[in-house]
């Protein structure tokens, strides 16, 4: 029988008692040993540095989980690190990689950086959470992380160590002789010692904390939010926020006979809480195919053989990878698979549909942000499944739908009505989400209800679907434009795998909708054709794009959205190019100011009429600078 198959099941397990009074552990070493005592033996996490269904796995049990997690939190205290210091990470995904995030949330505050990030970005986020450790790793052929991590610790001058973990050890044969001949060398710049992570945590006790474990809540991860608006900001995570995530999945979803196919980066919330510590929570399975996930090499193409391999019950995935994974057959005997999960942007219901044709399997969609820790909702694995909303609030997860009038006065949302989503529950942290004090104002509603900056909606069953972001309205003439109405009209043609709609800069309506598109693998369409699809499904005329484009690949994020900083890039570009004409300027590029935004950056080409480009520029409302 399902443990999570409708709202009455939610409501059930909500009414038997106060959240507080739940036997839940205090802190994440407390967690983690309750599973290893539970479950000794049993596998943990698996790892493949290669994608083939036959390629060498390294697996770790729970107890020698606990013990490396034991030796590496030795490690860090031995380094300096007390609980308000903060240990980095800048790694793909490898057997090591949680062992480093529950090791820096024990002795500290862990921060996980996104290995995709440029050097000064990363540099930022170092600076911003003050670091002094930094784990990434050692130079190794086709991954320049080692690089942009010695290129980031010499603009961080709070890193006193870098600790290298070498993936050599996870390969096999020739392979492992050949890579100390291929090496990258780095010339490297910073103060910080830089240590080898086997021999330093080896070098430590594995037994037992060296330290007290205070049996008390307290911030313990630093997660940066790179998501589709742009500049970072550092999000602030609680030991009762990660357990809280664990504390669903084991009470909803699995147990320890289920094992979780991973692809996505321990980088991010999706794969650190909702299935890393329901994992512990549960004594659950987690496998990582190789170090770049879904973007790893042949993964798309073994996908199948892999869950085969590892006879996964659950797998753990978003639409871009979804939308990849149908355009190859099914391979492999998928019959022990359970449900996918969803996240991280709206799933289309044509590529639902197709999933459950060609696996038989269906895909529950849900929700969650950074900012509060993750969690929030999702559809019932075996009950009804409203394709296209994100499901059912969780269990102690209060959803409001609220509009806020420019005097401050806050109202509620009527069913079915579109407001910001705004969301109360033990993984939210009122009044300091945010590291950065500022970043927290006007943040909550009632000083309790995190504003998501989410619209959405409550149906009358209580299920939550999204409509888009607040901040990506597109505003012409005053008129606020969904851009998700443009999105699903164009994702509707067959040729269409995903679509960006943003607002290009006009000089008389403020905004135009714009919409990018990326097709399917075979797909043939042309501008004109999706133009007329555009017009006869999209139903407000406003909202009817003024210009399409098809690009080769959208840009997205590690996790699979759409990157809309870049889209807005582009249409900056385009459309004050062509208003330059003549002018003797172009612009050379768009960057991301904190303060204006997206600002864009002008080059002279010979003798520049400068008078002429601030009036033609001086219609749009867009900041604009010269570059030299």
């Amino acid at each position: 029988m399902s443990r999570f198959s409708s709202y009455e099941d939610r409501n059930r397990v909500q009414d038997e008692k106060p959240y507080e009074e739940r036997d839940l552990p205090q802190t994440i070493y407390g967690f983690l040993s309750r599973t290893a005592q539970r479950f000794p033996d049993r596998p943990a996490i698996s790892f493949q540095l290669l994608s083939g269904p036959r390629d060498h796995a390294t697996t770790l049990s729970w107890h020698e989980l606990l013990e490396r997690v034991t030796e590496t939190a030795n490690l860090f205290r031995s380094l300096g690190i007390g609980p308000q210091d903060t240990v980095a990470y800048l790694l793909p995904n490898t057997i090591e990689t949680p062992v480093v995030l529950l090791a820096g949330a024990t002795a500290g505050i862990v921060s996980p950086i996104n290995p995709l990030l440029d050097a000064e970005s990363i540099a930022g986020i170092l600076r911003e959470t003050r670091a002094k450790v930094l784990v990434t790793l050692k130079p190794f052929p086709k991954t320049d992380v080692a690089q942009k991590a010695a290129a980031a610790v010499s603009a961080a001058p709070d890193v006193t160590h870098v600790i290298q973990i070498d993936l050599n050890r996870h390969l096999r044969g020739p392979k492992r002789l050949l890579v100390p001949l291929m090496r990258p060398k780095i010339r490297t710049r910073h103060q910080a010692e830089v240590l080898d992570f086997e021999a330093a945590a080896s070098g430590q006790k594995h037994t037992k904390l060296m330290f007290d474990d205070p049996q008390q809540d307290r911030v313990a991860a630093y997660f940066h939010t790179g998501g589709t608006t742009g500049t970072p900001k550092v999000a602030q995570h609680k030991y009762s926020g990660m357990i809280y995530n664990g504390w669903l999945g084991s009470t909803l979803l699995f147990d320890e006979t289920d094992i979780l196919m991973c692809p996505l980066p321990m980088f991010h919330v999706f794969a650190a809480y909702p299935v890393l510590m329901s994992c512990i929570a549960s004594g659950a399975h987690v496998v990582m195919p190789t170090p770049a996930g879904y973007r790893g090499e042949g993964v798309f193409d073994n996908f199948w053989k892999l869950i085969e391999r590892w006879q996964c019950t659950f797998l753990i995935t978003v639409p871009t990878a979804i939308a990849a994974l149908m355009q190859r057959p099914v391979d492999g005997d998928v019959s022990t698979l359970r449900t996918a999960i969803s996240g991280s942007a709206p799933l289309p219901i044509e590529l639902y549909n197709r999933f459950k044709s060609a696996t038989g399997v269906e895909i529950a969609e849900g929700y969650g942000l950074t900012e509060a820790t993750c969690l929030v909702s999702c559809n019932p694995v075996d009950g009804l499944k409203k394709v296209g909303s994100v499901g059912i609030p969780l269990p102690y997860t209060h959803v409001r739908i609220l509009n806020h009038d420019d005097s401050g006065q806050i109202h509620e949302c009527a069913t079915d009505e579109i407001g910001e989503i705004c969301i109360a529950n033990p993984g939210v942290f009122p009044g300091s989400t945010y590291t950065e004090a500022d970043k927290n104002h006007r943040l909550f509603a009632e000083d309790v209800y995190l504003r998501t900056g989410d619209l959405g909606r409550l149906d009358a069953d209580g299920y939550l679907w999204i409509t888009g972001r607040a901040k990506d309205l597109i505003i012409r003439g005053g008129h606020n434009i969904d851009p998700a109405v443009i999105e699903d009209a164009l994702l509707s043609h067959p040729a269409v795998a995903f679509a960006g709609a943003i607002g290009q800069p006009d000089s008389f309506a403020g905004e135009l909708p714009c919409v990018y598109v990326e097709l399917v693998g075979e797909g043939r369409v042309t501008v004109e054709e999706l133009a007329e699809h555009a017009s006869s499904h999209i139903h407000e005329r406003a909202a009817i794009p003024k210009y399409i484009e098809i690009l080769d690949e959208l840009p997205k994020t590690a996790i699979g959205k759409i990157f809309k900083p870049d889209l807005r890039r582009l249409a900056i570009t385009r459309v004050y190019d062509a208003a330059l004409q003549g002018t003797g300027a172009r612009v050379a590029e768009v960057v991301e100011d904190k303060k204006r935004g997206l600002v864009a950056r002008l080059s002279r080409e010979g003798q520049a009429d400068e008078d002429e480009v601030a009036r033609r520029l001086g219609e749009f409302t867009r900041p604009w600078e010269w570059a030299d």
